[in-house]
């Protein structure tokens, strides 16, 4: 069976230009997500801001599984948060026929409910427009100039879209854990899940850098399928036009890399030849997915750094906000100018 080593993946910007410590405390790293619709404010699920300090999204779910005496499955929430955080996040609770509980009982000196609307439907996953990034890196040292030079391309073009570390698991052994599941392992459902999701975020990331190597990231390749920035829909061309290139320039559309499983191959031609050529040298996490009946899908290699702002508060700590679309992360823009 393969062993996999994640491994550093090829810059957009060149070698990162400082060191420097993130989440010192939990208040360094501060995300509040954006949902990608407006609650009604009538209906049988209770939505609920949540701001959580130092926990994670599962722990609180089950938490207000427990106040709200529901079942586990009757709460839900649009996407995971890092724990060593301070982030406000949805959830949603089923409270068919019920009134609401008091919800300021529930809050701890970790958790505080910011705001609560009734909607029809419960939260699903991966329903926000975005999260909101406020980071702080401390102990921050380099190249003060390379770095203001990098954030600053980074406003203007944008970083590649690839899985942060947390995808991977503890030293990227989700990979491996997939590669043993593929073999044969028990596991239960929710690490089935998370196995699956490394598996194919691994083989995506080795496809995204070989872009990043030639230069094609952000640019047009025979056969290409691209998305509408901020979107999932999707077109194939297979040669880029003028009017492709101008809009790839205008980063409106991002060309896009397959994350892998079963179904059409969905590029052709010089993209098709870049994508099997990654998958062809790995053949057990590639067959492993499909045996799993995992579908085809594609994602963009590039994102939009929305509202990038920074200040160096002293000669040591840097401060950043930005926004990015829901599925990309912020270490993604961080290895650009912070060395792991």
């Amino acid at each position: 069976m393969q062993t996999i080593e994640i491994p550093v993946w090829p810059y957009v910007y060149g070698h990162p230009s400082g060191l420097g410590n993130i989440r010192s405390v939990p208040e360094d790293f501060i995300v509040k997500e954006n949902l990608a619709f407006e609650p009604s404010g009538v209906g049988e699920h209770v939505f609920l801001f949540i701001e959580k300090t130092g926990e994670n999204t599962d722990y609180v779910a089950r938490q207000l599984a427990r106040y709200a005496d529901v079942r586990q499955r009757d709460v839900s929430y649009a996407g995971l948060k890092d724990r060593h955080a301070v982030t406000s996040q949805w959830f949603s609770v089923w409270l068919p026929g019920k009134a609401d509980p008091d919800w300021t009982q529930f809050e701890t000196d970790s958790m505080k409910v910011l705001h609560t609307v009734r909607h029809a439907r419960k939260l699903k996953r991966g329903v926000l427009s975005g999260n909101c990034f406020k980071l702080v890196i401390r102990d921050w040292q380099g190249d003060k100039d390379k770095t203001i030079r990098q954030l600053e391309a980074i406003k203007t073009f944008g970083i590649a879209n690839y899985y942060g570390p947390q995808r991977f698991g503890n030293q990227g052994q989700n990979v491996n854990k997939a590669l043993a599941m593929f073999a044969g392992a028990k596991v239960g459902r929710e690490q089935r899940s998370l196995y699956l999701s490394a598996a194919r975020s691994y083989l995506f990331n080795q496809i995204l850098a070989y872009r990043v190597s030639q230069n094609s990231w952000n640019q047009a390749v025979a056969g290409d399928t691209y998305q509408f920035d901020r979107s999932h829909s999707c077109f194939k061309s297979d040669l880029p036009d003028a009017e492709i290139i101008r809009r790839l320039e205008a980063k409106d559309i991002h060309p896009t890399g397959v994350l892998w499983g079963r179904g059409d191959a969905g590029v052709s031609a010089d993209a098709l030849g870049i994508e099997q050529g990654i998958i062809d040298t790995y053949p057990e996490l590639a067959q492993g997915l499909i045996a799993c009946a995992v579908d085809k899908d594609r994602r963009a290699l590039r994102v939009n750094v929305q509202d990038l702002h920074w200040r160096f508060i002293n000669d040591t700590t840097l401060e950043l906000e930005f926004t990015l679309p829901t599925g990309s992360y912020a270490t993604s823009v961080l290895r650009e100018i912070i060395e792991g």
